[in-house]
């Protein structure tokens, strides 16, 4: 749902824009996604009850998960940080933990996942849904994934995304990382105007609620709230284990 709301709010100049995406094809994703998404006013009552009904996935840690209350499906989180800190991990969790029934911290859903660095292991989901006592073929199976080569790639793929999400149930989307191939198209100084424009483009599609993750002791990670509408800037620890993340290790 959260990406149907950004494509019903996006302007069909920003749908344009994008490769392989025509004015007649941009009207009708428009009316598509505007008929499944009320864009219009609503009351406050009606946003508070909206809400009750939010799903939120499980990171694995119940550190995380209580400051977090769990990733909130429906919008996005931003993930950023030093190397090593478990970033792509969380992501590779995300995407088991989301298939989980909802009473577990999961979604009942499939997942999304856009690759841009060639990190994808689909033998970490098989450790970490062997934890869950899922079944690891079934988990693969429940998972899609794209590998994007350029930033123009990655952009017609998060709109296949959001049809793809139309038509099955979906609990999440993976984009990882999100701003590399924009660095890599866009690398000389006399294109960085260019880069912000594109950039800008891709962000337009996009609400982001900010997470830094760093280093601490020994195989311990720290998360922090650093951008968030709802949530105080605090912190969490964590670990990175054979089975996922989990909480700090002692």
């Amino acid at each position: 749902m959260g990406l149907r709301k950004k494509v019903a709010m996006a302007t069909k100049k920003q749908l344009i824009s994008i490769k392989g995406i025509s004015e007649v094809k941009a009207e009708k994703m428009l009316k598509a996604a505007r008929e499944m998404v009320n864009v219009g006013f609503t009351t406050a009552a009606d946003v508070l009850e909206s809400r009750k009904d939010l799903i939120t996935l499980s990171t694995g840690s119940n550190a995380v998960d209580e400051l977090l209350k769990g990733i909130e499906t429906g919008s996005i989180t931003e993930l950023f940080g030093e190397f090593r800190t478990g970033k792509t991990q969380l992501c590779h969790q995300l995407c088991v933990t989301c298939q989980l029934p909802v009473d577990r911290g999961g979604g009942e859903g499939k997942a999304l996942f856009i690759d841009t660095e060639g990190t994808f292991r689909p033998q970490r989901l098989q450790a970490i849904a062997e934890r869950y006592g899922l079944d690891g073929d079934s988990v693969l199976d429940n998972v899609a994934f794209a590998r994007a080569y350029n930033s123009e790639h990655q952009m017609q793929l998060l709109v296949q995304a959001s049809a793809m999400m139309a038509e099955s149930r979906y609990a999440l989307v993976v984009v990882d990382s999100a701003t590399a191939l924009f660095r890599t198209d866009y690398s000389g100084r006399g294109e960085l105007a260019a880069r912000q424009q594109e950039l800008a483009k891709y962000d337009s599609l996009l609400a982001l609620e900010g997470l830094r993750l760093k280093k601490g002791r020994g195989e311990n990670r720290v998360m922090k709230v650093v951008d968030s509408p709802i949530l105080p800037e605090s912190e969490a620890i964590y670990s990175i284990t054979e089975q996922g993340i989990q909480d700090e290790l002692n």
